[in-house]
């Protein structure tokens, strides 16, 4: 399984931006797809996941409301929708998937497929 991920941008605060994510390989409807973020000089952080299948989805607090992941089947693709953004959402955005039990849907580590990551500068 290969990701690929592509989207990010400079953007003003308040504005949008979409992020996306192909896969490339197999993956099976009860795959997690989560989407990740480092800071410069912070922890890698979760920002969101869905089950391939549309299932279940999930978002850290401080994104719900302002981030929506999506997916389309027919491109074997998952989307970050950002919107409202704010200058502390300023990171490089990472997709990732595998095979995971929901309960460790937050946990990068447990994550065994990565994309090489894509920045998202918001500044005014």
């Amino acid at each position: 399984v290969q990701l690929q991920a592509s989207g990010g941008g400079s953007v003003q605060p308040g504005g949008s931006l979409r992020l996306s994510c192909g896969i490339s390989g197999g993956i099976a409807s009860n795959w997690l797809m989560g989407w990740f973020r480092q800071a410069p000089g912070k922890d890698r952080e979760f920002v969101g996941v869905m089950r391939w299948s549309g299932s279940h989805m999930d978002y850290a607090d401080s994104m719900k409301g302002r981030f929506t992941i999506s997916r389309d089947d027919a491109k074997n693709t998952v989307y970050l929708q950002m919107d409202s953004l704010k200058p502390e959402d300023t990171a490089v955005y990472y997709c990732a998937a595998s095979p995971l039990i929901w309960g460790a849907r937050t946990q990068s580590d447990s994550y065994r497929y990565w994309g090489q990551g894509t920045l998202v500068t918001v500044s005014s």
